[in-house]
């Protein structure tokens, strides 16, 4: 038997282990030059009825999953021949909830961009009716945009977070103005602080994404200084960083050929994120580095006190002799570094290094640097 809700294109990394529900469709605004992921898709809102349909179908899934490992002599763990066995059949969804259910089954993820666009009350019947039917949730997620938080009293925020929304995740991107009205983000700095303590003061976890590299070599500093004093304004629970990576598809693109953008390159993104963590002062957020695109993973830890520690890897990173720092970019590129620490890999080293002795005899270089980092964008 086969069983289907709808999904939608993407999900934070933290929501790995999530079960993804699609409340709406593609994203209210759509006009950030950065983003390529729902350029062309009109924006579009599911029933509750649609909704609380798909919540039954995982229900059901649910029920499917055990009495396959139960028929199976599983005793109905999810186990990883379980797991196989649904990869193997091909439907997505069911193998899904598989993982959902081995990973805990405790949390949920609201798609796609911007679910708190819905009215209040539809979001909370949305969160009761799922509680209800899936009582194993402990925490539900949703992406919001600035101006939209700012649509919700802190009232209704908090009575969001009685029905069970736990964290909102916020693309704030930048704290400068001039960065996000080059970038079309239809927001402003002080939007973005104003939703963030709003969303705070209603008791929700909050989460900040800042794109590495987004006011490019033009507004490098602006971009870094701008943001740092925009997130001390909101204290928010987690600052997570993305790199900004050009491809063909965005509409940036068109701004990088006609030169009204450039691209930084590595070294130079690393040394505005110096800037940026330097300009953090007074608050108490995490910041996270947990996606692929970022050259220093390593950079994360506990405002105020990790402060030190997360400045000291980019020192190093900075005090690399230029070939070491070529090096390194092109093994983080290419997946066989992670850590600095991994450039002491002499087996590893050699091999990069010939791969970049190569590119460099080819005069491909940057453009296979680009290539690799259009290729990690999720």
């Amino acid at each position: 038997m086969t069983l289907c809700f709808e999904q939608g294109p993407i999900r934070p990394p933290s929501e790995a282990a999530s079960l993804l529900l699609r409340l709406t469709r593609n994203c209210t605004w759509n006009k950030c030059v950065f983003c390529p992921t729902y350029k062309g898709q009109p924006f579009s809102r599911r029933s509750l009825d649609e909704i609380k349909k798909d919540i039954d179908t995982v229900k059901e899934i649910i029920r499917l999953v055990r009495e396959y490992s139960l028929e199976s002599g599983f005793g109905g763990t999810i186990n990883r021949k379980v797991l196989e066995h649904f990869y193997t059949a091909g439907n997505y969804n069911m193998f899904h909830v598989a993982m959902w259910l081995h990973d805990g089954a405790g949390t949920v993820f609201f798609q796609d961009a911007n679910s708190l666009i819905m009215k209040t009350a539809d979001l909370i019947d949305i969160l009761k009716y799922l509680k209800e039917r899936l009582p194993s949730v402990e925490r539900v997620t949703s992406y919001a945009r600035s101006d939209t938080l700012l649509r919700k009293s802190v009232e209704e925020l908090a009575e969001l977070r009685h029905a069970g929304l736990s964290r909102i995740h916020v693309g704030m991107e930048s704290g400068s103005d001039e960065v996000l009205k080059l970038m079309d983000k239809g927001v402003t700095s002080r939007q973005h602080i104003d939703a963030g303590r709003r969303v705070k003061e209603a008791g929700i976890s909050l989460c900040e994404y800042v794109l590495l590299g987004l006011g490019g070599m033009q507004w490098s500093q602006e971009h870094a200084l701008d943001t740092a004093k925009t997130l001390n304004a909101i204290n928010p629970d987690f600052i997570r960083f993305r790199s900004l990576a050009v491809t063909e598809e965005m509409p940036l693109h068109q701004k990088v050929l006609t030169g009204e953008f450039k691209v930084q390159d590595d070294e130079g993104v690393v040394l505005g994120e110096k800037m940026f963590i330097e300009g953090l002062e007074g608050i108490q957020s995490s910041i996270i580095s947990d996606h692929s695109l970022n050259l220093l993973e390593e950079v994360k830890g506990k405002l105020p006190e990790d402060k030190p520690a997360m400045l000291a890897v980019i020192e190093r990173f900075l005090a690399l002799p230029e070939r070491e720092k070529q090096i390194f970019i092109l093994g983080k590129r290419l997946g066989m570094y992670h850590r600095l620490a991994d450039l002491q890999n002499s087996e590893r080293h050699c091999q990069v290094e010939e791969m970049l002795n190569k590119l460099e005899r080819e005069g491909q270089f940057e453009e296979a640097i680009a290539y690799l980092k259009g290729q990690l964008i999720a």
